[in-house]
């Protein structure tokens, strides 16, 4: 493994094993292994090459990663503790699989606690993280540009994520990570057909526009219509 490999933050931030400070030069410290780790089984499961009810073997993996198998029994399980993997008993380690109410009961709380953070954030957000979200965004529209579907997704989460945190609400941002995690597979399914992509797109463009001129109630609105959106974009496949 290269010390440059993608790992995700547990934010939903992105970064890279070398901007985890320094660390022996041709050696991945413990920690950006861990997180290296859980980054790639996360994107197999979000890109459905460990689709749910897999069970996920110890052996083949780490044959497949180059790995032993202690550092991916401590991904697995903290993958487990995002609720993208359910330890069974007597089956071990399986990618969890949602049935079609879980969902779309994740995905009525989900829109009604970003609607609150769009209505929270436009007055508690500082210039500089608006910009930010801008950033994030227009990097978002180069990788649609490019059909790079897991990195626009990947920034397209990062997003939501940094809208709510704008909201300046713990609590609120503390509930809608957590399911916000265990929608990534599903999230990641409806950008599948382009006319469902580029729907989704065109809404992220009227959220930027109604954060940056701070109209809470037309970026709850924008929000609410997104994700309620969302869940007819993933509804047929599940």
């Amino acid at each position: 493994m290269s010390e440059t490999l993608e790992t995700g933050g547990h934010d939903g931030s992105f970064a890279t094993a070398s901007d985890a400070g320094p660390i022996e030069p041709g050696r991945i410290s413990r920690q950006s292994l861990h997180d290296t780790i859980v980054t790639r089984l996360r994107d197999m499961i979000i890109e459905g090459a460990l689709v749910p009810g897999t069970r996920l073997h110890e052996g083949q993996l780490g044959e497949q990663l180059g790995i032993s198998r202690t550092p991916l029994r401590e991904a697995i399980k903290y993958l487990a503790s995002e609720g993208l993997v359910e330890l069974v008993p007597s089956r071990g380690a399986v990618v969890k699989r949602f049935d079609r109410k879980d969902v779309q009961d994740m995905m009525t709380v989900i829109r009604a606690l970003e609607e609150l953070a769009g209505r929270l954030a436009v007055t508690a957000a500082s210039d500089s993280g608006i910009a930010a979200v801008r950033r994030a965004h227009d990097a978002m529209l180069e990788r649609y540009a490019a059909k790079d579907r897991l990195a626009y997704y990947k920034l397209n989460q990062s997003i939501h994520t940094m809208i709510v945190a704008l909201a300046d609400n713990p609590a609120l941002a503390h509930v809608h990570a957590t399911l916000q995690m265990r929608l990534k597979r599903i999230r990641f399914i409806g950008h599948e057909e382009p006319a469902m992509w580029a729907a989704a797109v065109n809404e992220h463009q009227e959220m930027m526009a109604a954060l940056e001129a701070r109209d809470g109630d037309r970026l709850a609105e924008v929000l609410g219509r997104h994700l309620g959106n969302a869940w007819t974009r993933v509804e047929t496949g599940l």
